[in-house]
């Protein structure tokens, strides 16, 4: 066929089945547990910057103002952004890294570096903002390693018929984190020294004990194996998932697919970052755009504006307890992903991301309408939009959480998935940080600030709409289908006629031809 040899790539454990499927799934879905770094960092500087000790470690006094101490708009915005940006370059840097020293390896330094940027934050004090922002910017840097590696190797480690679910553990650990990060800081807020927000701080250590040692058992990723000519081991590798022997036929078949998918797709584009640019018959290029842009959309729904700056916003609201709103909305989070993860591989990608968006554009934009509409005094006022603000999230959840990050861990052939996987996040990243330093200006009251209030949910109320246009124009459907068939249907087809070709994949039931 035009443009390259059809592939079945079965994906682990099809060719012939698993003895145990379970054990599969349960060794690769504990890498997710990463995601409670990116989680629980993010919700815990959206409770910290609000505690009393902490403003007046860093703050000035306010004789007049609602709290004791405070901090300027500009910095409240670097303290909450600085960490994209340093996610942003460990989202770069894990691409050489996860391809050099590989995915497991590469998981355990980034939870080495993300502890030395939770030790410099812990060790902050009176006079030493300094060293609490560069301490931000080095955890940053292990969050970052850790967004790219671990959607890349559970993509490449999964069973395909439940790899959506199983990469979608990632965001469910996100969730957790926010939600354990807004009970703890409700429960350290009222202490009356630097333990407040050192307690909540220094549980991230924990976390990352935790991925760091079980890393130690689980294998190396199958194809990074293959990628770099050492098939004994990935045989090893692919076996332990599948418990079975390194020789069995089932292992040895999987891994021939996967080997003429690499020499493949490696003749046509090659490896370098410069691959992700080219078109040709892989079209890499349409695939950096839809990666990057997806993970763009993602952030541009508004979702981190109630996880930052969630706290601040329901107490300018009038709600009398902004720290529970923020917990039942984390709780929220997390209970609604878990139909996310069921439905992803049985609705499939696409209509979940398009009704999701459609779902939150509307909530949005009813936030907006009756944010400006009522007085802050309004209690049935203020429960509405609590309420609408808490269905928002669980479209969130559902959708456009857990599967921008299964889609950009899809799209990618094995030679420059990691970068594009990268590259992707990186996107992620620096979107967060924009939306993270520019929230304040839009929202506070002050010289310079825009004060929109609640009417900056009519800019996300139009990012949403924009993203639901965005997913029926350019995300493929690929449920049900192995890495290797996903770069086939990718070759010929586009996104609005993948289904129908994906069913024909699978229907007559392709294997590897030249």
């Amino acid at each position: 066929m035009a443009g390259g040899g059809v592939t079945t790539g079965e994906g682990i454990g099809s060719h012939g089945g698993t003895k145990n499927p379970v054990f599969a799934i349960f060794l690769v879905a504990f890498a997710a547990f990463g995601g409670m770094l990116y989680g629980y960092d993010t919700g815990t500087i959206g409770g910290v910057k609000v505690m009393n000790d902490w403003l007046c470690t860093f703050g000035t006094p306010t004789p007049d103002g609602p709290a004791p101490c405070a901090i300027s708009t500009s910095d409240e915005s670097l303290v909450v952004s600085i960490l994209s940006a340093g996610t942003f370059f460990g989202a770069l840097i894990g691409a050489p890294l996860a391809d050099w020293i590989g995915r497991r390896i590469g998981l355990m330094i980034a939870c080495l570096v993300f502890s030395v940027g939770v030790a410099m934050q812990c060790g902050s004090g009176e006079g030493l903002w300094a060293l609490f922002i560069v301490g931000r910017v080095i955890a940053g840097l292990g969050v970052g390693l850790v967004s790219t590696i671990i959607p890349l190797y559970q993509s490449e480690c999964a069973p395909k018929w439940v790899r959506g679910a199983v990469v979608s553990c990632y965001q469910w650990f996100i969730t957790i984190g926010l939600l354990l990060a807004a009970v703890i800081n409700n429960a350290t807020q009222d202490r009356p020294d630097h333990s407040s927000y050192r307690i909540p701080i220094a549980i991230q250590f924990i976390w990352a004990a935790i991925l760091s040692f079980g890393m130690i058992f689980l294998p190396e990723s199958p194809r990074y194996l293959v990628g770099k000519g050492r098939d004994d081991k990935a045989a090893e590798a692919l076996g332990f998932l599948l418990s079975l022997s390194p020789d069995d036929p089932a292992v040895q078949g999987e891994l021939d697919d996967v080997r003429a998918n690499w020499i493949e797709e490696r003749q046509m584009a090659g490896t370098s970052w410069f691959a992700l640019f080219s078109w040709g018959p892989s079209r890499i290029l349409f695939r950096t755009f839809v990666g990057t842009s997806l993970q763009a959309w993602q952030q541009l729904t508004g979702i981190n504006f109630i996880f930052y700056y969630g706290t601040t916003f329901f107490e300018n609201s009038g709600i009398p307890d902004p720290f529970l709103i923020s917990v039942a909305t984390n709780i929220v989070n997390v209970f609604m992903t878990i139909p996310g993860m069921l439905a992803v591989d049985r609705l499939g990608r696409r209509t979940l991301l398009i009704y999701g968006a459609l779902l939150m554009l509307i909530c949005e934009y009813l936030v907006a309408i009756i944010g400006v509409t009522i007085s802050v005094s309004n209690q049935a006022g203020q429960k509405a939009l609590v309420a609408l603000v808490c269905i928002y999230i669980a479209g969130f959840a559902a959708s456009w959480g857990p599967i921008a990050w299964v889609v950009v861990g899809e799209i990618f052939p094995l030679n420059v998935r990691a970068k594009g996987v990268a590259i992707s996040s990186a996107s992620n990243w620096l979107w967060n940080f924009g939306i993270g330093y520019a929230t304040p200006y839009l929202v506070d009251v002050g010289a310079g600030d825009a004060g929109l209030g609640p009417k900056v949910f009519f800019i996300w109320g139009s990012t949403c709409t924009a993203a639901m246009l965005f997913a029926f124009l350019c995300v493929p459907e690929t449920k049900g289908l192995s890495l290797e068939q996903v770069d086939i249907l990718i070759q010929h087809s586009w996104p609005i006629t993948s289904a129908r070709y994906r069913n024909k994949m699978i229907n007559e039931n392709m294997h590897s031809a030249d």
